[in-house]
């Protein structure tokens, strides 16, 4: 099978090349303006699937089409909203030609638009898919999978990237091109318009059981979702997709910039393309991580819903995600599956579970969220990765009502001046073996609260569900001070992470975050905890870790049990 890639060396082009570099028995022509950078992406290629460069302006693809008689043809250069007075000369090309067609596009009106050319596509017998790529491939997949017994009425979400994805030029000139300019949507039931990059939104992107990215600002982006998936859920009446790159003092001069221009009119920002581009993949910290989230709110069962789906991607595994779609289909195509003929936007390329065998060889996990709430504490956290939990973990956070649990604990306590300080204000327990434990569990406004006693030296804490910045995190208060921890499944252990934290309502520097390691886990049936809590600059606090058993009803824990003293 020969696949003629345009923009072949570009970075879509170039993951897709990765992605199917194992492929035995495919030709791949990497095809592009300059032959120096074919040839040089060819010489640094390793894989099993064939390359050879070829140098072509997509003016001149039909010349190419007859001597290279490809299979098929894949658009992966853009920017697809800037592709002026023919913006289908490829397709007509591969129509003329009699050869199967996909695209990247991520331009709305031109993936919306490419249904025109369908008669057209039957008649020759060829497949014409655009929009192939996360944006509306996936979300469609996701979509169609969450409306299984759910009435969809509005959509919200977007993709948030990795700082160190790596971002084509052609990408940043198509988002500068359209930032402040009108940007096509469905808003109450009715086709309306809003300015692109001018509207922001916050999303936490939170798998249930992984560690969460950090809370992201988006932005509105025009992406094909907004025209091609309201017709495949009839009862939609809104839709919003946006984008939520870092860091986010950058994000926000591009959105002041967008609102200007919508706000006082004047040129696209096409200008400033080479810009931000430079600037963005330059400024390149924090997490080596990247998501996707989908909210959804609609009716189930009687009743008003919402739910929600989240992916994510560590490390360069997602930015290969949007040449996932193309990849599954070249396979899919190579195995003799393959698309049936017509001119159409990928919305129905490929099932969720279709991306679940993709991702399943990467980093990139995914999960979907019920967001009623209303349960205990944990299992709303923590969603369906709480019934993976070892059997003792469960119950002991399975509860809402009054509860108590006993057991023993060994404790070491920090031996700095600030250590014994802070220990003191909060009454961490004594140095001390084997100490007896009583911890009780009460209902609390938005939360419970924790009492644990141990060798004789009670200190309680609550424990609430975060909002906001801390959608997702259990934060866990005392006293004034409130500490934003993730819940993450780890195996048979369930660890606690810190995020962020405040004093007095203040948010505090990161580098001050009190650290340690704190699990929860079973071991010989009991309920087992190791907690340590250390402060940069500071060093530890307090550790302590033992075992608890649940307390019968109507027992109570010895008034004078003793604990043995560590000097």
């Amino acid at each position: 099978m020969r696949v003629l890639i345009l923009g072949g060396y570009g970075v879509f082009g170039g993951r897709l090349v990765q992605l199917l570099q194992d492929v035995r028995g495919l030709d791949l022509v990497i095809a592009g303006r300059s032959l120096e950078r074919a040839k040089a992406f060819c010489a640094a290629y390793r894989g099993v699937a064939r390359v050879e460069p070829l140098a072509l302006d997509r003016a001149d693809i039909a010349g190419a089409l007859r001597a290279r008689r490809p299979d098929l043809v894949v658009d992966a250069s853009g920017p697809f909203q800037d592709y002026g007075a023919e913006p289908y000369r490829v397709i007509e090309a591969c129509l003329a030609a009699g050869v199967d067609y996909l695209d990247f596009a991520d331009g709305a009106d031109f993936v919306f638009g490419v249904s025109r050319f369908d008669a057209r596509a039957k008649a020759a017998g060829i497949a014409i898919l655009s929009g192939v790529s996360s944006f509306p491939v996936l979300t469609a997949a996701v979509l169609r999978r969450m409306a299984v017994g759910m009435e969809i009425r509005s959509v919200e979400g977007g993709i948030a990237p990795s700082p160190y994805a790596g971002v084509g030029v052609n990408v940043v000139r198509a988002v500068v091109g359209y930032a402040g300019g009108p940007v096509r949507l469905l808003r109450g039931g009715r086709p309306s318009e809003a300015p692109g990059l001018a509207e922001s939104r916050r999303f936490t992107v939170a798998v249930p059981g992984h560690l969460p990215l950090r809370s992201r600002l988006f932005s509105l982006v025009d992406v094909p979702d907004l025209r091609v998936l309201p017709p495949e859920h009839p009862a939609m009446t809104d839709i919003w997709m946006g984008a939520g790159p870092v860091p986010e003092s950058l994000h926000r001069m591009l959105m002041l910039l967008a609102m200007a221009r919508a706000r006082f009119g004047g040129p696209a920002l096409t200008p400033c393309a080479g810009l931000f581009h430079a600037v963005l993949n330059r400024l390149r910290f924090g997490e080596h991580r990247g998501g996707m989230i989908l909210s959804v709110r609609g009716r189930a069962e009687g009743r008003e819903v919402v739910r929600s789906w989240h992916l994510l991607a560590e490390g360069d595994d997602g930015p290969l995600i949007p040449a996932m779609a193309i990849e599954a289909l070249i396979r899919k195509w190579r195995d003799g599956e393959r698309p049936a003929p017509g001119a159409r936007p990928a919305v129905r390329a490929l099932e969720l579970e279709d991306y679940a065998a993709a991702f399943a060889r990467r980093a990139i996990v995914f999960g979907f969220r019920d967001e009623a709430g209303g349960g205990p504490l944990y299992r709303d956290l923590l969603g369906a990765a709480f019934d993976a939990l070892p059997a003792r973990v469960r119950a002991l956070h399975d509860g809402t009502g009054l509860r108590r649990w006993t057991g023993a604990a060994t404790v070491t306590r920090g031996r700095g001046l600030v250590a014994r300080l802070l220990c003191a204000l909060i009454g961490f327990p004594e140095t001390a073996r084997s100490a007896p434990v009583t911890v009780s569990f009460a209902p609390e406004a938005g939360g419970e609260r924790w009492t644990r006693t141990i060798g004789g030296r009670t200190f309680a804490s609550v424990h609430a569900a975060g909002t906001g910045r801390d959608r997702y995190l259990l934060v866990e208060r005392f006293g004034i001070v409130a500490v934003s921890l993730a819940l993450v499944r780890d195996g048979a252990r369930l660890r606690f992470v810190p995020r962020r934290w405040s004093l007095l309502g203040v948010p505090m520097p990161g580098v001050l975050l009190p650290v340690g390691e704190s699990v929860e886990t079973e071991s010989d049936g009991r309920f087992a905890f190791d907690v340590t809590i250390r402060v940069p600059l500071v060093g530890l606090i307090v550790a302590y870790r033992g075992t608890l058993e649940p307390m019968a009803t109507g027992a109570e824990p010895a008034a004078d049990a003793r604990s043995d003293r560590v000097s």
